[in-house]
């Protein structure tokens, strides 16, 4: 992960100075510079909103000459890269402070600075304003020929965009943006698909039917990537084990198969080192089987309790009699995300959705 430093350093912002003083028609730009001086103790976000203030005070107060500045900003080469990002925050301020008729240029103005980097953050205080006009525009967008804009259309609507703000309205109902989605789940760009996907994967956090519902209808009329969108969106609904995504992605919860394991080769596991277990899958029926594979494992917490964790295993047909095997090995060095206790642990092996097994292991301190 870039330190805040490599993505908004003092350099870059400087440089910004540099470019959007001549373009506002100004002989510097003060505010800027000197925040390019006092951002070393900011973090990546405090970095974003301070150079935005700035910017804000540099560049002019009227929609129209703001507008025109950063226009010609655009015309000159190098105004680009994280430079961009705390403008596009700038654009959403000034555009929502200057009354109703700055709404549709704002966006507009979004629109063309998002393949310099990406407006998908600076769009979403617009959506929460009035989220009826904003997807209004925001719809003529999915035939725009950049894919950066088409993305922009999917990634910016999320309810739960990483790193963002939350649209509460759309994590309340979703639908007004499926029709977007619709539009955009066959594109021609696999930057565009995968957000569609991510869009979906937020919906189904929510709303795990509607999400359900949506990718049934996409593979009752999909392109050959469509499998791989409805996948990765369904993914959190797949590791859940819910058996209407399974069946609608193929995985016949209640397949006929003989699961053999988790047969623990570890019995005892120290914290930075593996856990080993072997299993095996076979397909009984006289069919092929679309399988998922993927193991659970049983974190002891605290107070003595377990709490699950589903991680991946694989994704395999296995033909009439075919039998799959394979070993695991989990690491538990430490990380940053989850805390370990020492004490019985357990593992098991989930198919399509089911849970199979079941075997003991106790982590040590080390």
């Amino acid at each position: 992960m870039p330190t805040a430093d490599e993505l908004l350093s003092a350099h870059t912002v400087r440089d910004l100075a540099c470019r959007l003083a001549p373009a506002a028609g100004l002989r510097s730009a003060p505010a800027l510079l000197a925040c390019a001086s006092a951002l070393d103790e900011l973090t990546f976000s405090g970095r974003v909103a301070a150079v935005r203030d700035a910017a804000l005070i540099d560049l002019p107060a009227d929609w129209a000459a703001f507008e025109a500045a950063l226009r010609a900003a655009l015309a000159a080469p190098g105004f680009d890269g994280w430079m961009t990002f705390p403008v596009n925050e700038a654009v959403a301020v000034r555009g929502l402070a200057s009354g109703p008729a700055a709404f549709e240029p704002a966006l507009a103005l979004l629109r063309d600075l998002t393949p310099r980097l990406t407006a998908e953050s600076a769009v979403r205080p617009f959506l929460r304003a009035d989220r009826d006009r904003a997807l209004a525009l925001m719809g003529s967008w999915v035939e725009d020929p950049d894919p950066h804009v088409r993305r922009l259309v999917s990634e910016g609507t999320r309810p739960r965009l990483p790193w963002a703000p939350q649209l509460p309205e759309s994590i309340a109902d979703p639908r007004p943006a499926l029709p977007l989605l619709d539009a955009l789940y066959r594109d021609d760009s696999d930057y565009v698909r995968r957000s569609v996907a991510n869009h979906l994967n937020d919906i189904s956090r929510d709303h795990p039917g509607l999400a359900v519902e949506t990718a049934g209808r996409w593979l009752a009329a999909p392109a050959a990537t469509t499998g791989r969108v409805a996948r990765h969106g369904l993914r959190t609904l797949v590791k859940a084990g819910r058996a209407d995504a399974m069946t609608v992605l193929g995985h016949a919860p209640d397949a006929p198969v003989t699961v053999r394991g988790p047969v623990v080769a570890t019995a005892r596991v120290a914290v930075g080192d593996y856990l080993v277990f072997d299993y095996a899958l076979t397909n009984d029926a006289d069919t092929p089987a679309e399988l998922v594979l993927d193991y659970v494992v049983h974190h002891r917490k605290a107070n003595g309790s377990r709490t699950p964790k589903v991680f991946k295993l694989a994704t395999r047909t296995l033909a009439p009699g075919e039998t799959l095997t394979g070993t695991r090995r989990h690491s538990f060095k430490p990380i940053t995300t989850r805390r370990y206790f020492p004490g019985e642990h357990l593992v098991q092996l989930q198919v399509n959705g089911r849970l199979h097994g079941e075997a003991a292991f106790v982590l040590d301190a080390g």
